[in-house]
């Protein structure tokens, strides 16, 4: 039968499945909002009718500018499922990118968290697009602001029944849409259709994959701005999950870890930076995850020290890779029972792999010349993608991509594992070879002495650049030397990859999505003088 995936088919799969399984929110002063699949699609259907109400066109753009909450997991189902368009808009990027993104989305309403509004008055009369600003909190809540017309996104939805005449919508509709953190340029918007997303959350479900079951408990610490929180708000309850919303304060470990606990969640997403708060917090408490069997470690790569620590807090990281232009998952490294034959140095190895294909994404490796490469697993090239929820082209942009080229180079070996060995850009070019700075990255993250690393790429004399090394140090070791590090590489990686320096720093920078920002240390270093 031609069914159409939309995000609908989500709701209704719910609704007969799993309609009393819970949604639990955590606040941002620590309450816990307990709620069903049930009542949060009740509330949904409560803002479809305030969105008709509200008189937005049929295919506007909605921005959201929210945490993880149940507000905004009914913004991700009431805006797509009446045929308009859900934008969330990153609140940690800097002013002008937000500003550049409402205005190239033409957005006609804004739903925001009241911790925003004064960032957002202060650009109101740059955002000419908007007409409708409603508050994601109570009506006593709410606070004074020169936002026109500001509402309380309670009391419009008291107005409304929790009923709903759902439209039958065409699979191939704009559903959802995000914007690239802009690292290299003006963000740029990619277009998700009902079916790509759909698409996507049956690829992330199968068993070899993420493989959420009903009788998992998700907690995604990637925020819904970041790519959908990775889909989750449509891939846990298609699997019948439980979800758990953590709300704004993901980097207070000590709160994230109780939440695990009260709630007994078993499965998690988050970046390295926040997995490695969590880790040195039961390192220090000595506090245990029983529930928690696995999470996705993604976004950047993690150090192997961090695998092996939370290892022994019974808690099995594995590797998500993707990005904003994948909607966002390509790949993943599920931990098989295989693996565990391997010596430690091969596990070791196989775990730092971004994994293989999701099923629907083709991955090829190309030279300079677009030449095809061998997946051999040795040979290194510019990794490409292509399927069915891939970006075909950016949002208001007419190049076509018929395979994206992701900008990263990558190896695969034969059983379709595939490895990033650096970012295009980051790759550091040293006297004609090429010399990759995660894997100097890699095996220097495995020195206990180091909290946080990173190679740049610097202007050298005579080779045209060198490596140097970046250290953020532990305070668990106070004698640590740049010179001990450099020796600790010794055997690790090529002997003419070492770095020829390394600097200590007290912190390194990090974009809006935590990933540490090589362009600005780079612009830092640009004058670095080589003894």
């Amino acid at each position: 039968m031609d069914v159409p995936l939309n995000i609908k088919t989500i709701m209704s799969h719910v609704m007969t499945v799993a309609a009393d399984t819970k949604v639990v929110t955590r606040g941002a002063d620590g309450s816990i909002t307990r709620l069903t699949y049930n009542d949060v699609f009740a509330r949904a259907a409560k803002l479809a009718n305030t969105l008709d109400s509200l008189q937005l066109s049929e295919d506007s753009r909605v921005g959201t500018l929210a945490w993880n909450d149940h507000r905004h997991l009914e913004l991700h189902y009431a805006i797509p499922c009446t045929g308009r368009i859900c934008h969330t808009i990153n609140p940690k990027l800097f002013p002008e990118q937000i500003r550049f993104i409402i205005n190239d989305a033409q957005n006609e309403a804004v739903f925001i968290d009241p911790q925003f509004i004064p960032m957002i008055e202060a650009m109101l009369d740059q955002l000419p697009s908007v007409k409708h600003w409603i508050a994601l909190c109570g009506a006593d809540e709410l606070p004074q602001s020169t936002l026109p017309n500001l509402q309380a996104y309670e009391s419009l939805l008291s107005c409304e029944q929790d009923s709903y005449e759902w439209p039958l919508l065409n699979e191939n509709r704009a559903s959802n849409l995000c914007y690239t953190s802009g690292t290299t340029g003006d963000p740029k918007g990619v277009l998700g259709s009902h079916r790509s997303i759909v698409l996507q959350c049956m690829s992330q479900n199968m068993a070899s994959h993420l493989g959420l079951t009903s009788e998992d408990v998700v907690m995604p610490l990637v925020p819904m701005f970041h790519v959908n929180a990775w889909c989750m708000p449509y891939s846990a309850p298609m699997a019948g999950a439980a979800l758990v919303l953590p709300g704004p304060h993901v980097a207070d470990a000590k709160a994230m870890t109780d939440l695990v606990n009260h709630e007994n969640v078993t499965f998690s997403l988050a970046v390295p930076t926040l997995w490695n708060g969590i880790n040195e917090h039961l390192k220090a408490t000595g506090t245990r995850l029983p529930s928690l069997a696995r999470g996705v470690i993604g976004g950047a790569a993690g150090a192997l020290q961090l695998y092996h620590d939370m290892d022994h807090h019974g808690v099995k990281l594995e590797n998500g890779w993707g990005m904003t232009e994948l909607s966002p998952i390509g790949s993943y490294n599920r931990h098989l029972s295989a693996h565990d034959q391997l010596s430690d140095d091969a596990l070791d190895k196989q775990r730092l792999k971004s994994g293989r294909p999701l099923f629907g994404v083709e991955m090829r490796l190309v030279d300079a010349d677009g030449n095809s490469l061998p997946h051999d697993g040795e040979t290194d090239g510019v990794l490409e993608v292509r399927g069915p929820w891939a970006c075909s082209s950016y949002y208001g942009q007419p190049q076509k991509h018929d395979w994206f080229n992701t900008g990263d180079v990558a190896t695969i070996d034969p059983a379709g594992y595939m490895r990033i060995t650096d970012r295009v850009k980051d790759v550091i070019k040293s006297g004609g070879e090429w010399i990759s700075s995660i894997e100097i990255e890699n095996a220097i993250m495995s020195h206990p002495g180091v909290r946080e690393a990173v190679v740049i790429g610097v202007a050298h004399q005579h080779w045209s650049e060198r490596p140097l090394l970046v250290v953020v140090p532990d305070e668990s070791h106070p004698t640590l030397t740049p010179e001990q590090l450099l020796a600790h590489l010794n055997g690790k990686v090529p002997k003419w990859w070492v770095p020829n320096a390394c600097e200590f720093v007290e912190a390194l920078p990090h974009t809006a999505t935590g990933k540490v920002s090589k362009k600005l240390l780079r612009e830092n270093f640009n004058h670095y003088q080589w003894v």
